[in-house]
């Protein structure tokens, strides 16, 4: 299962997170934990090079893109290798949303687009689509219909 998807900007503040069978009160020592790792480990580092680690039996991929940093947790079936295929392509549709790497200002700016683009990656903690153009498909918005 992935428990966790955060993407923080290059000071440690949250800008999107995401958790699957996370108990609440477990949430905060995650989000401090994977902030704390990306500030120690991630300064220097270039565009979407991934990092591995592991604690208390489940594994985090992360990496920064542009100014922002994505962490991915999972554990069981979801081990680094699968870790690194669904960080691909969070990476590379955030890149296809704001048409570049990102800055913090840029990624607010398609916050709502990129949520919608997470929603159809992520499923309640299963990868749930990898293909571009099916989530560029499935997130298209259409207005309502007249009845």
């Amino acid at each position: 299962m992935l428990l966790a998807l955060l993407i923080s900007n290059s000071v440690g503040n949250i800008l999107v997170e995401r958790y699957h069978g996370v108990p609440t009160e477990e949430r905060l020592h995650w989000r401090s934990f994977l902030v704390k790792l990306g500030a120690d480990n991630l300064k220097g580092a270039k565009n979407e090079e991934l990092f591995v680690a592991s604690h208390k039996s489940v594994y985090i991929v992360y990496t920064v893109l542009g100014d922002v940093s994505v962490y991915v947790v999972g554990k069981d079936e979801y081990d680094e290798l699968a870790l690194a295929e669904v960080i691909f392509v969070i990476t590379s549709t955030i890149k296809d949303v704001c048409a570049k790497p990102p800055t913090e200002r840029l990624f607010l700016d398609k916050y709502g687009k990129i949520c919608l683009c997470l929603d159809e990656i992520i499923w309640t903690g299963i990868l749930e689509n990898t293909d571009k153009d099916r989530i560029k498909r499935l997130i298209r918005l259409k207005p309502p219909a007249e009845f």
